[in-house]
């Protein structure tokens, strides 16, 4: 689809600066803040927010009711499941110590980098700042506080690896001495001091 125009549902919502890339669709009550670039031959699911300035690369899918808190940066090719949620905030408060509401001008924002490839599964939460490698697979419901290395399975409270999955998806078979195998596409892969790449 790559070419074809963007196309917006009038119920949307997105900024005059907002770039979309040729092909992505914007669905129904979805907001896009102010800076923000979302790639090519993207979705934006129904009521998602993505906040001022968050970067989204080509091919993306961002499911309904996803909150992309910025200053996210997502690579291409990245599934964000339903419900999910980038944080940007280490020391959330809504007030100051004087009483005063906080602005802006009062906090650092932080931000959650996907790398390409990767799957967030629906109400996943990605507690800022993380890093999740290329491939990865973060399993519903888990709660993500430290980084996730590439083509690592997490799960849980917080978030644990307990295994590897390929390109596809798949979780992949250990095959002995550090091989793992994809049943799906039979692609093979190395583990060395708990990092796995594509042999």
């Amino acid at each position: 689809m790559a070419g074809t125009a963007s196309f917006t549902h009038p119920s949307a919502d997105l900024d005059d600066d907002v770039e979309l890339g040729a092909g992505t669709r914007v669905w129904h009550l979805a907001q896009v803040r102010e800076g923000a670039r979302i790639g090519a031959d993207c979705t934006i699911g129904r009521g998602a927010y993505i906040g001022p300035g968050v970067v989204l690369g080509d091919a993306c899918k961002v499911q309904n009711y996803a909150l992309v808190y910025e200053p996210a940066v997502v690579g291409d090719g990245v599934f964000i499941g339903p419900a999910v949620v980038f944080t940007n905030d280490e020391f959330p408060r809504a007030a100051n110590l004087d009483g005063s509401a906080k602005t802006a001008e009062d906090w650092h924002a932080v931000a959650v980098r996907v790398d390409r490839g990767a799957s967030i599964g629906a109400r996943a939460v990605c507690v800022a700042p993380v890093h999740i490698g290329e491939y990865a697979l973060v399993a519903a419901g888990a709660v993500v506080t430290t980084d996730v290395p590439a083509f690592a399975l997490v799960v849980g409270v917080p978030a644990r690896r307990i295994g590897w999955v390929g390109r596809a998806g798949h979780r992949l078979t250990d095959a002995g001495d550090g091989t793992w195998i994809c049943p799906e596409a039979a692609e093979r892969y190395r583990e060395s001091a708990g990092i796995l790449t594509p042999a």
